[in-house]
C-alpha cells in the first residue's frame, strides 16, 4: 500500500485483481497476498489504502433488489468519493466531487442493474468505520472477516426510491447492458429468479 499516492492508483489496483466468486469478507493482507477480491474485499482493501492517504477508513454497503449487494469504500476530498472492486465495468470507482454521500450513492443507480437488465439498488447505509474493528485485527487477519459482514446487516440503511418509482423504472439499454459485463466473470454474476 505505501506505492499508493492517491486514491485513484487504489482503484487501478484493485481493477487488476482476479475477481473473487465466494462471498464474505478477506484482509488486506490476504488479498495482497492472493491477488483476488471480490467487492466486499475491494472496500476493505480500499478503505485500509484510503487510511495510509489519511482518510477514514470507510465503507458503504449498497444493498439491491434481486440482485448482489455491493460495498465501497467512501471519503471525503472536497467532496464525496468511492473506490470499488466489481465483477462489472459500471460500479467501480467515483471521482471526489458529489456533494453528501445520498449523491454519491445515486451516481450508481442507473448503472446498478441485475443480467436481466432490472435496476436493482434500493439502499444504502450509514458509513461505518473500519477501526471500529480494530480489536479483530481487519487489516491483517487470516480468517474471515464475518464480524464486519454482520455488522453491515445490522447497521441503519436508508431506502432510496418509493415503490411508485420502483414500477416506473425503465430496463437497462442493451448496449449499457454490454459494457457494463464486459470482461465480467460469468460465472460470478448473480442470476435473478
Amino acid at each position: 500500500m505505501r506505492q499508493f499516492k492517491k486514491p485513484s492508483e487504489i482503484q487501478l489496483f484493485l481493477n487488476k485483481l482476479k475477481y473473487r466468486r465466494e462471498g464474505g469478507a478477506r484482509s488486506p493482507l490476504v488479498v495482497e497476498r492472493t491477488r483476488l477480491a471480490n467487492c466486499f474485499d475491494g472496500a476493505i482493501y480500499a478503505a485500509a489504502a484510503l487510511e495510509k492517504l489519511g482518510y477514514p477508513p470507510l465503507i458503504v454497503d449498497l444493498v439491491a433488489k434481486n440482485d448482489d449487494d455491493h460495498v465501497i469504500a467512501a471519503y471525503r476530498c472536497g467532496g464525496w468519493g468511492a473506490i470499488a472492486k466489481s465483477n462489472t465495468t459500471l460500479l467501480r470507482s467515483r471521482d471526489p466531487v458529489y456533494r453528501s454521500l445520498r449523491e454519491l450513492v445515486m451516481s450508481y443507480f442507473d448503472p446498478y442493474f441485475n443480467t436481466r437488465g432490472v435496476k436493482s439498488l434500493r439502499s444504502y447505509s450509514a458509513p461505518v468505520d473500519l477501526r471500529r474493528f480494530d480489536k479483530i485485527s481487519w487489516r491483517t487477519t487470516e480468517i474471515p472477516l464475518d464480524a464486519i459482514e454482520n455488522w453491515l446487516c445490522h447497521v441503519r440503511h436508508y431506502p432510496l426510491i418509493s415503490g411508485s418509482m420502483e414500477r416506473a423504472l425503465a430496463k437497462a439499454e442493451a448496449d449499457v447492458m454490454r459494457a457494463c459485463f464486459l470482461y465480467s466473470d460469468r460465472r460470478g454474476l448473480f442470476k435473478p429468479k
